[in-house]
């Protein structure tokens, strides 16, 4: 390998590096006060805040990988320009397609482990992330219920007393539940009780044996008292999921069998990351020329523009294939190509010599 490979291969892998920690952290803050919202609003409990955080952060890696790899391709070769190195190299005979190596190797690697975080870490942290919540959900224990003390459930407005509970958390004995809406207040009481899920379908209920219901405004005479042997309520979902989360889990594999067209689409938009890294680290070849008094950051506001054109279009065409306005067996490509040609042409425009200019005759 050259030496001009070696040492642009180590610019760009410090470049990589810093860009990916600071869109980590950046990422790492919206994702943490997403959690805590969430657990504060009693949808996941507190137990799983380490877990469900890394959980998340790999799922989100797939979109910031292309973008710190963007980042640093740009930073990298408009320092060469900024500093005038890429001057002194190009009186050496190297201009930028012959320095197109190092970029291309540097990106076709981040390509490759940004293929393999979105056909397979991302959809495996999504489906471990969701097994992890439905699990704590069949236990009180994990959603912080515990014997002999007096639990307030996160934004239910309920105050939970258990005097005893099983070891797996599913069934109890004495339950006291106060809650309170506005004026009116509501007090149940039950002996036993345990929690269960339907045998069709993933909903819960909490079956309530021989207790009372008594419900009504403080300070008047109209309360409603309710005896019952038993009494089944369903809990709400902690996390009610829709389509498009459920499709997020569905293996890459699996993903291939089908035939609907939203599944086809989350296969398209999958295999759009890795092309994406790709596809800007040829993008930002050209867009980092910048002269050597130009502004140093000038330049890389323009392509960060460019790169929310590009996602944006991007997240338009997964929309749209899985709405079947575009066909599926075209998939993303009539995004991705014409931002290869662009960059291509890019390329080769700016690393021709200009033809000098005619003098007019006097």
């Amino acid at each position: 390998m050259r030496l001009i490979d070696r040492y642009l291969l180590r610019e760009l892998a410090g470049a990589f590096a810093a860009s990916l920690t600071v869109l980590l952290l950046t990422s790492a803050t919206g994702v943490l006060v997403d959690l805590l919202r969430r657990i504060a609003l009693g949808k996941v409990p507190a137990s799983l805040l380490l877990s469900q955080f890394g959980l998340r952060l790999v799922d989100a890696l797939p979109m910031l990988v292309p973008l710190a790899l963007f980042v640093a391709v740009l930073l990298c070769y408009s320092r060469l320009y900024r500093d005038s190195e890429m001057a002194v190299l190009a009186s050496a005979g190297q201009g930028l397609r012959q320095l197109l190596r190092p970029a291309l190797l540097f990106g076709g690697l981040v390509a490759l482990l940004v293929g393999l975080l979105s056909l397979w870490a991302a959809p495996a942290a999504m489906a471990l992330s969701k097994r992890m919540l439905d699990e704590a959900n069949r236990s009180l224990l994990v959603a912080g219920l515990e014997p002999g003390r007096f639990v307030e459930l996160p934004g239910r407005h309920s105050v939970v007393y258990l005097g005893a509970m099983s070891s797996d958390g599913s069934r109890f004995q004495r339950l006291f539940v106060h809650s309170q809406r506005e004026d009116r207040i509501d007090v149940v009481t039950a002996r036993a009780g345990e929690l269960f899920t339907e045998s069709v379908g993933e909903e819960r209920y909490l079956r309530l044996e021989e207790g009372f219901r008594v419900e009504g405004v403080p300070g008047r005479n109209d309360f409603r008292v309710m005896r019952f042997e038993r009494n089944d309520i369903r809990v709400p979902d902690s996390e009610p999921g829709s389509d498009r989360d459920r499709d997020r889990r569905v293996p890459t594999l699996q993903l291939l069998e089908e035939e609907q067209a939203p599944r086809r689409a989350e296969l398209h938009w999958r295999l759009a990351a890795p092309i994406a890294a790709f596809a800007l680290t040829l993008l930002a070849l050209p867009l980092s020329r910048s002269p050597p008094r130009a502004a140093r950051y000038g330049g890389l506001l323009i392509a960060l523009l460019g790169y929310l054109v590009y996602l944006n279009t991007l997240l338009l065409g997964r929309s749209w294939i899985g709405e079947e306005r575009v066909p599926a067996a075209l998939g993303l490509w009539w995004v991705h190509l014409p931002v290869l040609a662009c960059a291509l042409i890019l390329i080769w425009r700016g690393d021709r010599l200009r033809k000098p200019r005619r003098r007019a005759a006097a």
